[in-house]
């Protein structure tokens, strides 16, 4: 079996960036964010990227890093209501961008890593999602055409591998990774902890590790909390 372990992340995307690619970056909000490959993707220089991802990261943290290097071309996204430069950099048209219906975005990823070009939804049918797409109608009603999305390379944040690159996640992080893991022509997966071959339950895993090309120890866990509302302390009286 090859080794799929790296000792870093630069090492592990060696040989993988190019500039024009698209990257599909697993997340939701700031749970399960591939913390330490996108910095090493920032620092590789690498430009006009399409960038995948359900968000682009918060002040400082994820893939706002990419955005601030003015590395990213396009991002075919679902939620950026909260990302101030993600808003300049599109209102200015620096940056060209897809938006998608969350639903829609996860389900276009699975499709593309399960080998299915096109499926039909209703979500979208009659707005402005459905500009320029073929609509059919199935026992009377409306669903719009959508196509797979698939990427150069993937990146993804687990909690544990084996050396096989079998995968686990913990709780939120199971997010978009699962779906993305298998999207790319390359998966790199940075994890919480390697663990020996044959730890895992086989029914206890979440991605097999067919999928998954590279591997490292993640060096950055902040576990960030996107939005934190805390109760005032009643005072006794």
């Amino acid at each position: 079996m090859q080794d799929k372990i790296y000792p870093s992340a630069k090492a592990a995307l060696n040989g993988l960036l190019f500039d024009g690619m698209t990257i599909m970056s697993g997340g939701f909000g700031l749970s399960g964010n591939p913390e330490s490959l996108i910095p090493e993707i920032r620092d590789s220089g690498v430009r006009n990227l399409t960038i995948i991802s359900n968000n682009a990261g918060a002040d400082g943290f994820g893939l706002w890093m990419l955005l601030e290097s003015r590395q990213v071309k396009k991002m075919i996204s679902s939620y950026v209501g909260e990302n101030k430069l993600f808003e300049s950099q599109y209102l200015s048209g620096e940056l060209e961008l897809e938006l998608n219906p969350q639903g829609t975005l996860a389900e276009r990823i699975r499709a593309g890593g399960a080998g299915i070009p096109a499926f039909y939804t209703k979500t979208g049918v009659g707005t402005v999602v459905a500009d320029g797409k073929p609509v059919e109608t199935f026992e009377g009603e409306d669903y719009v055409r959508e196509t797979w999305l698939r990427a150069d390379l993937s990146i993804v944040k687990a909690w544990r591998a084996d050396p096989a690159g079998n995968l686990m996640f913990r709780k939120t992080a199971r997010n978009f990774n699962p779906n993305m893991a298998t999207a790319g022509r390359a998966t790199v997966v940075e994890v919480e902890e390697i663990v020996p071959e044959g730890s895992f339950d086989p029914d206890c895993i979440h991605t097999p590790g067919i999928y998954v090309d590279r591997i490292i120890v993640s060096t950055i866990n902040e576990q960030r909390i996107e939005k934190l509302t805390v109760r005032q302390k009643e005072v006794e009286a």
